[in-house]
């Protein structure tokens, strides 16, 4: 790698601390913990029968070890048996207002925390676990995040018997606040920031505040390659096998399109999976009132999962084909909508959407209707037909925003939701959709967006400029796979010297 090889992003391919390393294996092997390899997490018919067999005892909520082999997105609604192709909605023209497919595979089937960011938090924690960086007997896990990272890190970090602490905006959903208190090991590793959704910068800052102290490990999900290798692998297969499924059927389908909201930038890099492999075009998504990629712009918004005023530094932007904003208000009605009684009945009765597929609506957050509209903005700006296809994802479901719907009743309908409200609902933010706020990026457009990471990457958090700059290159996003396959080597053999699946 170079001058990429530093210690801050993640990449490493080679033990660093024996000592760590050693003390790492006896404690695993106490607790009889066994790591999953990337590759088990991409297809999960490779996990040994052993482990499968044990599974079945196992409640998916649970901080049991054996729960790290459920972290993929094989798991079906019970979340204790493995389907052969990710659960996902394809998404009626009743529904959207377009003919294009939209199809959104559900990220609340992953264990612990309901959302598959807790994929991410494996992907970051198991590389330094592996190469001998992180001691599970005196370090402390920092997962700096807007909600969803940092209860999957604090649950990875307690199943790796290791101490974790959520550093999160004080403005984000109670639910968040509420699964972190039964998960932390003390009141006193839940940290409140300022803000919300958009204030990232003020959660870095307390992350550079508490890495003074060296037992503070910081994994920013921003910055850790681990969350682009991860999801580029195992979400980005997970995606190809739900349209191969499709098309297994209908062979004339086409893959159109990925859309994501950026966020930490770890789930986008599915498309560059897609992409290489179907043509698809990239779309990265974000907030109108924070359009940072289209505007170079700021502000507060709620679609919550999704961070703002400043390009992550694991986002390939020079493989993003185009940017398209989100308003929060249509995200936080269609919340509403579609998890209200008098909203699904809306749906039904008015406008003949299946009753099945509504049932299926509570399954998708307010990050996964951002990327929904997404998508319908796609469809509409490419006029996409009943042969094309547009694949997302949503992060989690609406469990985690019953406070937020409350919230919405009362800013946005006076406090009562009714048949009015939700055909009002329905005509503005779905059919009416727009293809305004959004670009197709040219090359300049590209340059723009990647160079705007600088003032925070190099100027504030201190990355090498040379460092910054080899991102820009293709070869540098395809040079830093190969780490996956020795990371799988380094997994099993740190499993070998433990015995722990000898111990099931």
């Amino acid at each position: 790698m170079g001058v990429v090889e530093v210690r801050r992003l993640g990449l490493e391919r080679d033990l660093i601390d024996r000592d760590v390393y050693e003390r790492t294996l006896g404690r695993f092997r106490d607790a009889k913990i066994v790591l999953p390899t990337f590759s088990q997490l991409a297809k999960p018919e490779k996990i040994p029968d052993r482990i499968r067999e044990a599974l079945a005892t196992i409640e998916p909520d649970a901080p049991h070890p054996l729960n790290l082999f459920r972290v993929h997105w094989y798991n079906d609604a019970s979340r204790t048996g493995i389907t052969e192709v990710p659960e996902h909605v394809i998404l009626p023209p009743a529904l959207t207002g377009v003919d294009a497919k939209i199809v959104v595979a559900f990220g609340n089937r992953f264990p612990m925390i309901g959302a598959h960011k807790v994929l991410a938090a494996y992907g970051c924690l198991a590389p330094r676990v592996i190469t001998g960086q992180f001691d599970p007997s005196t370090d402390r896990a920092i997962w700096p995040s807007t909600g969803n990272y940092c209860r999957g890190g604090v649950a990875i970090s307690r199943i790796m018997q290791s101490h974790g602490v959520a550093v999160l905006p004080a403005g984000m959903s109670q639910e968040r606040f509420d699964w972190l208190a039964d998960w932390v090991l003390s009141p006193d590793d839940i940290i409140r920031t300022p803000g919300t959704e958009s204030n990232v910068k003020e959660i870095y800052d307390k992350c550079n505040e508490l890495s003074r102290d060296p037992k503070n490990v910081i994994f920013n999900q921003f910055s850790e390659f681990g969350n682009h290798l991860v999801h580029y692998l195992c979400t980005g297969s997970a995606l190809e096998r739900v349209f191969e499924s499709l098309r297994a059927s209908d062979p004339s389908l086409k893959l159109a399109a990925f859309t994501s909201a950026t966020g930490s930038a770890g789930t986008i890099a599915a498309g560059d999976w897609l992409k290489e492999r179907h043509g698809a075009k990239v779309v990265a998504v974000e907030a109108w009132e924070c359009p940072t990629m289209l505007l170079n712009g700021f502000g507060e918004h709620n679609i919550q999962g999704i961070g703002d005023k400043h390009i992550p530094l694991i986002h390939n932007v020079m493989n993003t084909d185009l940017a398209v904003a989100v308003n929060d208000r249509s995200t936080d009605g269609i919340g509403v909508l579609w998890n209200t009684a008098t909203g699904r009945e809306y749906l039904t009765d008015r406008r003949g959407v299946p009753a099945e597929i509504v049932g299926q609506l509570g399954d998708i957050g307010l990050s996964g209707v951002c990327n929904i509209l997404a998508a319908i903005k796609i469809a509409k700006y490419y006029e996409l037909g009943s042969s094309d296809v547009i694949v997302t994802v949503a992060t989690d479901g609406y469990a985690m925003y019953q406070s937020e719907r409350e919230k919405a009743v009362t800013k946005y309908f006076g406090g009562s939701f009714d048949a009015v409200s939700a055909g009002e609902v329905f005509g503005e933010h779905l059919l009416g959709e727009t293809t305004d706020h959004m670009r197709e990026l040219t090359y300049e457009d590209r340059m723009r967006v990647f160079n705007l990471g600088y003032f925070t990457w190099v100027e504030q958090q201190g990355v090498e400029i040379d460092e910054f700059r080899a991102r820009k290159s293709p070869s540098f996003w395809t040079e830093i796979r190969d780490v996956i396959p020795v990371w799988d080597r380094m997994i099993e053999e740190f499993n070998a010297a433990t015995g722990a699946i000898d111990k099931l």
